[in-house]
């Protein structure tokens, strides 16, 4: 088997934690080689603010895609979330020395290394500089400016950015769980890869992630990333309310939820009543489904409405700016029963649930194409395009050491990659810069 072809995506969220191990087949489709998932104990609202409780969280889910796949685990890709996120739209411009030289690669680097420069507030980062369109000379809506001559190269971008101290706290739970970080990407963008086709991205579409802790939202129009937000709500909030409203513990209120959970209160008749065990030997308590769907209806509507603000913001009632095929909805949140027809009821907006089994292989497992594993199927995707010389995974062997076949393997890889000039993408270039600033914090 050849070594450096797995990868391996970790989402850190809200409520669960999980590892998921693949690779790309003959097809281009991904092969799920093992996953593993555990309770998320030490995420409050997609920040970590229990390193201990994470990081033993990270190692239990690791470990079981471990013995699940047979591998054993090297560098991860991880998602980074959390209320902290912001974005804003930044136009920046380099002039070329020589005007008679096609633009090239070398120039689009500088670019976007400029605008890496850009002085943010105190204690923030930039996360990801991603440009949407081109001016060449004055030249404007050029999507791909290489091979062009011209001496003003002048770019927008979508710039994300987050708390330095957020970011640490995840680079030093990878570090302290035994892992090392791949890469770090936002996790409405691994979502939107994993769950978004090409056609909605060029016709206009909004992706809502409704995780645990998070509500993530992304918007593409013309094949462009135009606008990312993070909600600092999720299906945590509606699961707190259920449990506040019918006076039941935090269990039995994400039951109730899952199980006769509905965003859409008229679909329930007066007389539906579930039964729930009191506490040690209390009466049971009866809750009817008509009052657990308008508690649930209520906070659903909030969340919604703050996200239908920010595709307001973003101006998609403009002709120019029409998002064409409408929401995507997916996460865990995604579930929740007639979520769809409510979303379309207070958007207006054609909505389906989003599914990332269009990149996965035939074989996948069911669970693994269900929207809860969205973002870190996304986060796969990532890891797989970003493959970089030393391998990402090692096939655990009786007999070999695992640094035997590291050395082996890279040996193998220099001798591949001789002579061929090597192109970082922004995420690794993000990724050596995080690597840095986590050394010298220590």
């Amino acid at each position: 088997m050849e070594q450096g072809n797995y990868s391996v995506g970790l989402d850190i969220g809200t409520t669960k934690i999980v590892a998921i191990i693949g690779r790309e087949n003959e097809y281009g489709k991904i092969e799920v080689l093992g996953t593993g998932r555990s309770k998320s104990l030490g995420v409050h609202r997609g920040v970590v603010n229990n390193i201990t409780q994470t990081i033993s969280s990270i190692q239990q889910a690791v470990e079981q895609a471990e013995v699940n796949s047979g591998l054993k685990i090297g560098a991860v890709v991880v998602g980074i979330a959390g209320q902290h996120i912001r974005s804003l739209q930044h136009s920046d411009y380099i002039t070329r020395p020589d005007s008679e030289e096609v633009i090239n690669d070398d120039d689009l680097e500088k670019l976007c290394n400029q605008v890496y420069k850009l002085v943010m507030l105190p204690g923030e980062e930039i996360i990801h500089v991603l440009p949407q369109e081109y001016k060449v000379d004055g030249q404007s809506e050029v999507k791909q400016p290489i091979g062009m001559y011209g001496g003003r190269l002048e770019a927008n971008f979508h710039v994300v950015v987050g708390q330095v101290s957020s970011i640490k706290n995840i680079g030093r739970c990878i570090k302290s769980a035994g892992l090392d970080l791949g890469n770090i990407t936002l996790e409405p963008l691994a979502s939107a890869e994993a769950v978004l086709s090409q056609e909605e991205k060029e016709a206009g579409v909004a992706l809502i992630d409704i995780g645990g802790g998070t509500t993530d939202l992304a918007i593409f129009k013309d094949g462009i990333i135009r606008h990312t937000a993070v909600i600092p709500f999720g299906g945590n909030v509606i699961t707190e309310d259920i449990k506040e409203g019918c006076s039941i513990i935090e269990k039995q209120a994400e039951l109730l939820k899952i199980k006769f959970g509905s965003a859409w209160p008229g679909e329930n008749k007066d007389n539906e009543i579930v039964s729930i065990p009191g506490l040690r030997g209390r009466e049971p308590k009866e809750i009817t489904l008509k009052n657990l769907s308008k508690i649930i209806h209520a906070r659903v509507v909030e969340i919604i409405e703050q996200v239908f603000v920010e595709i307001k913001n973003y101006g998609h009632e403009d002709q120019k700016k029409k998002l064409i095929a409408g929401i995507v909805l997916t996460g865990g949140g995604s579930q929740l029963k007639h979520l769809k027809q409510l979303v379309e009821y207070i958007t207006g907006m054609d909505t389906r649930i989003g599914y990332p089994n269009e990149h996965l292989a035939g074989d996948s497992d069911d669970e693994v194409a269900s929207p809860l594993y969205a973002t870190a199927v996304g986060l796969l995707m990532n890891a797989i395009e970003s493959v970089g010389p030393p391998p990402e995974l090692l096939e655990v062997e009786e007999g070999i050491e695992p640094d035997e076949l590291l050395v082996s393997q890279t040996a193998q890889e220099e001798s591949a990659h001789a002579g061929l000039k090597e192109r970082k993408s922004i995420f690794d270039k993000w990724s050596e810069k995080l690597k840095d600033f986590l050394d010298n914090a220590e």
